[in-house]
């Protein structure tokens, strides 16, 4: 019997969000019907809004903390109705093309925020 290679299709993501390797963990979305690749900031620590912390769609307007952007959203997540647990991404290369963003930011405003954070974004190479 000869071994033979063949073809059964190919691996690709579901988006062009994701351009490398990443880490991500649950976190708790406190507000928002959000999606995939939303730029999120976290409330600070203690503060009266949200003392657990949580994290909401990053506002450059805000001051809370939300306003530096901290994680990017891995899923689709509705907390409209309340805090939802879901994932988002700590770390990794993602496409600046495909984020979605708060009143006030854009890929430009949120760049350096992210890259210190251990979240780089680039133009995905076609």
């Amino acid at each position: 019997m000869v071994a033979a290679f063949t073809s059964e299709g190919s691996l690709s993501s579901q988006d062009a969000l994701v351009l490398g390797p990443t880490t991500s963990r649950q976190i708790t979305l406190e507000a928002g019907n959000l999606i995939r690749g939303a730029v999120l900031g976290q409330h600070e620590e203690g503060s009266d809004s949200d003392p657990g912390g949580g994290y909401i769609l990053s506002v450059a307007a805000a001051s809370d903390g939300s306003q530096t952007p901290k994680v990017i959203l891995a899923e689709d997540c509705d907390a409209s109705g309340g805090a939802k647990t879901t994932v988002a991404y700590f770390a990794g290369t993602f496409n600046e093309e495909q984020l979605s963003f708060g009143a006030g930011h854009d890929k430009y405003s949120v760049r350096e925020s992210l890259r210190d954070v251990g979240i780089n974004l680039q133009n995905a190479i076609t």
